[in-house]
C-alpha cells in the first residue's frame, strides 16, 4: 500500500481508497453528431457564430438606443416605459444572452468529448501531476479550435470586443466634460452677464471686492490678524438689482458662481511668504487661494497657524499657503490656485484679475 493514499474500513474490511470499480455500469459513450458528422459539425459553427452576431447587434443596438433616445424633462417614451431604460435593458440581455448561450453551444457541440477517469491522488500535487495539468489546459486550448475555427474565434473576439464598449460608453452619465467651465470663474468680470454687467455700471469702480462669506461685507487689511482664517467669496454673488431688488446672480446659477469661485484668506507676516509670486500676489501678508481642493474638488479650510499649512478633511492633502499653494502631501497633484490681491481706492481687499489656472481637480481637457 502507498505511504500517500489513505485507508478506509467498510465493516471490517480495509480497502484502499485509490483502487477504481473494475465495472461501474456506465453506458458505453455515445459520440455526438458533430463528432461523426462533418456537416452537423459546420452548422454547429455556424449556429454559434450566430450566436455571437447576436450579441454583436445587441451591443450596437445599446450605442444607438443610448444616443437616440431622449432622457431629462421630456423624456421618450415607448408605451408608458422611458424609452431609453426599455431599450438598452433590452439590448444588454440581447448581448448577454448571444454571448452566454454561444458559448454553451460552443462547448457543448464542438468541443472535446472525452471521458476522462482520475485517481484520487495528495492534497500537494507532485511536479508531475503539475505538468500533467499543464499539458491538459493545453489539449483543451487545441481541442477547443480557437486555432482552426476562425469564423467561432473570430466573432468571439468581436462580441467581447463590442461589449466593452458597453462601460465605456456609460462612462458619459458621470455627467457633462467641464470643457473650458473651470478655465474662468466670476473673478473675471469679462465673463458677467448683461445683468451682472448693469449693476456693475452703477459701482464706478473698476476692481471687484473680496467679500466675506454669507454675509457678503467687504475686508480691510486691518480686519484681520495674523493667522485669521476666512471664507470669501466675489462681491457680485451678494449684488443686488436696484430696479428689482432682487439678486443680480440668482437660483442655479449662483450656487455654480459660488462653488467656482470660493476662497480664503489667510494673513501671515510677510517674512514668512517663501514665494517671490506669493508675495507678489499678496497685500500685507494677506494671501487668497481656491478653496476647492486640487485632488477631488472637497472645500478646504483646515488652517494651521504657526505652519500656513492649509488641510483638506476629505483625503488630507496639505498645502502651503506661503510657497505657491504647492502641494506638501497627500494624493492632490497641483498647488492650489492662488488669486492676485491688492486694495481699492476705500482700503477694500480687492481682486486684480481672475485666476491664472482652472480651478478644482484635474480632468481630461486641462491642458
Amino acid at each position: 500500500m502507498s505511504d500517500n493514499l489513505p485507508e478506509t474500513t467498510h465493516g471490517g474490511d480495509a480497502t484502499l481508497a485509490h483502487e477504481p470499480i473494475p465495472d461501474p455500469g456506465l453506458p458505453e459513450h455515445q459520440w455526438r453528431p458533430t463528432d461523426v458528422d462533418p456537416k452537423a459539425e459546420r452548422r454547429a459553427e455556424r449556429q454559434v457564430a450566430g450566436l455571437f452576431m447576436l450579441a454583436i447587434l445587441g451591443a450596437i443596438g445599446f450605442i444607438v438606443s443610448y444616443i437616440a433616445f431622449h432622457v431629462g424633462d421630456h423624456p421618450d417614451t415607448i408605451g408608458n416605459l422611458g424609452a431609453s431604460n426599455l431599450a438598452l435593458g433590452l439590448c444588454l440581455a440581447v448581448t448577454l444572452l448571444g454571448m452566454g448561450a454561444g458559448m454553451i453551444q460552443w462547448a457543448r457541440k464542438l468541443m472535446g468529448d472525452h471521458e476522462i477517469m482520475e485517481m484520487r491522488h495528495p492534497a500537494s500535487s507532485s511536479q508531475a501531476d503539475r505538468e500533467a495539468a499543464i499539458a491538459i489546459l493545453q489539449t483543451g486550448l487545441e481541442e477547443s479550435g480557437l486555432g482552426r475555427r476562425p469564423l467561432v474565434r473570430n466573432t468571439l473576439l468581436a462580441a467581447g470586443g463590442v461589449l466593452g464598449l458597453l462601460p465605456v460608453i456609460m462612462l458619459r452619465d458621470l455627467g457633462p466634460l467641464p470643457g473650458d467651465k473651470l478655465d474662468h470663474t466670476i473673478w473675471d468680470i469679462g465673463t458677467w452677464t448683461p445683468e451682472m454687467q448693469a449693476w456693475w455700471k452703477t459701482q464706478d469702480r473698476s476692481l471687484q471686492r473680496v467679500v466675506r462669506d454669507v454675509v457678503g461685507t467687504p475686508i480691510k487689511v486691518t480686519d484681520l490678524e495674523i493667522g485669521d482664517l476666512v471664507n470669501a467669496e466675489p462681491e457680485v454673488l451678494f449684488a443686488v438689482d436696484p430696479d428689482t431688488k432682487q439678486l443680480v446672480v440668482d437660483g442655479t446659477d449662483q450656487l455654480v458662481d459660488k462653488a467656482k469661485a470660493a476662497v480664503i484668506l489667510h494673513r501671515m507676516l510677510p517674512q514668512d511668504i517663501v514665494s517671490q509670486q506669493t508675495l507678489n500676489w499678496s497685500v500685507d501678508g494677506i494671501v487668497c487661494y481656491s478653496k476647492i481642493c486640487t485632488h477631488v474638488g472637497c472645500p478646504i479650510s483646515l488652517n494651521e497657524r504657526t505652519t500656513h499649512h492649509l488641510l483638506c478633511p476629505c483625503h488630507q492633502s496639505t498645502f502651503d499657503l506661503a510657497d505657491a499653494g504647492k502641494v506638501l502631501f497627500g494624493p492632490a497633484a497641483r498647488p492650489l490656485p492662488q488669486l492676485e490681491l491688492t486694495v481699492d481706492d476705500e482700503g477694500y481687499l480687492a481682486a486684480r484679475r481672475d485666476f491664472t489656472q482652472p480651478v478644482g481637480p484635474s480632468f481630461w481637457e486641462r491642458g
